[in-house]
């Protein structure tokens, strides 16, 4: 086994996790769950815990400054389950996708997989570009969708709407809650909780303009075979009464709304971004700097604020670092498994802090003095 040197202690962040998702969580979210112990082991239909949904659907929709009539819906699966719901649900005849990794591909390739569907229009960048919303101009489809932030490779994309009429759906997972946006530029903007927000994984969350309403409603109406657990339309009628369709993880729900909550009062998304703006910078900035080391994302407006990849010279084994940083308690600072990249990727979220971010770098530049990862 090897042994990897011990870092002192002005090398160790105060908190060691920079996982891309699971992500950081504050110990005041845990303090919530112990608040709320009294609801874990109840109904989910009762009004304790709907009180518990109703504060993060509110939470949230003040968060995101939410246009008039668009509404935040919520149910079970994450957002692996909600591309399957939105074959379903939201995709009438046909969609277009800009794919750019491993996340952006996923939903492209479910709808193509459906075979009530036609086959999707699909506009693909290289990992580690970010392609322009521009490139689906003119699109027949009747739904476009990218994802904000690929968390496979740490590449960017704004959420423009294209000139076309298709729904807009951004799979936010990643970035909701730490990228700018505008609602208004998108009509499902939906994300898991496991990233910015630091919950547990196994929901999902969008915020849904009335045309998204409408059209599920549309397409339940059309008598399409719907599974029932990806019946979005099930989703929107439970969620208006802040419950869900299948029993939902009350921990998960109490360490999300505590964090909507924190978020909310630290000045809400302007201020996340700042944070996640400040993290990011600190990290290109030593990158930049660094003889070693490089951003893996050329572009930087196509360089995420919130997972940061950084590619290392050939001389230097990045999962070696990885290694040596866990061994000190810095974790999950691995790359994408399928990307087979020699880097490493850090986590940037709001409730990591900047101080950490930039110990990190020190703490990578000490190991690489101490010759870690030297081939």
């Amino acid at each position: 086994m090897s042994t990897y040197p011990t870092l002192p202690a002005d090398l160790i962040p105060a908190d060691g996790r920079f996982g891309c998702g699971p992500s950081k969580v504050r110990p005041a979210q845990l303090d919530a769950i112990v608040r709320g112990a009294d609801i874990i082991g109840t109904s989910h239909r009762q009004p304790a815990v709907k009180n518990v949904v109703g504060e993060v659907r509110e939470g949230l929709a003040d968060f995101f400054q939410l246009p008039e009539g668009y509404e935040i819906v919520l149910s079970l699966g994450g957002a692996t389950a909600f591309w399957d719901a939105a074959t379903f649900g939201l995709i009438e005849n046909k969609s277009a996708h800009l794919t750019f990794g491993e996340f952006s591909g996923k939903f492209a390739k479910a709808s193509a997989q459906a075979p009530w569907l036609e086959e999707p229009q699909v506009v693909a960048a290289e990992p580690g570009t970010a392609p322009s919303p521009s490139e689906l101009d003119g699109t027949d489809a009747d739904v476009i969708a990218w994802a904000h932030n690929e968390t496979s490779t740490g590449a960017m994309v704004p959420v423009v709407r294209p000139n076309a009429e298709g729904l807009v759906l951004i799979d936010a997972t990643s970035g909701a809650g730490g990228l700018p946006v505008d609602m208004k530029e998108a009509d499902v903007y939906y994300f898991s909780p496991q990233k910015c927000f630091a919950s547990d994984g196994g929901l999902w969350f969008a915020a849904m303009s009335p045309a998204a309403i409408e059209r599920i409603a549309k397409i339940k109406e059309s008598g399409r075979f719907i599974p029932a657990f990806l019946d979005l339309q099930t989703a929107v009628d439970n969620s208006r009464k802040n419950q869900t369709y299948n029993t939902p993880a009350v921990g998960s729900l109490l360490m999300l709304a505590d964090q909507v909550k924190w978020m909310n009062a630290e000045g809400g998304l302007d201020a996340m971004v700042a944070r996640t703006t400040a993290n990011s910078e600190a990290l290109y900035a030593w990158a930049d700097a660094h003889e070693l080391a490089t951003p893996f994302v050329q572009d930087p407006a196509s360089r995420s604020l919130v997972v940061g990849t950084i590619d290392f010279a050939d001389s230097i084994d990045a999962a070696e670092l990885a290694k040596a940083l866990r061994a000190n308690g810095i974790l999950d600072v691995e790359p994408y498994r399928k990307l087979g990249r020699n880097q490493l990727r850090i986590g940037m979220f709001p409730a990591i802090d900047t101080a950490d971010v930039v110990t990190l770098t020190r703490a990578i530049d000490s190991l690489l003095e101490q010759g870690v990862g030297a081939k």
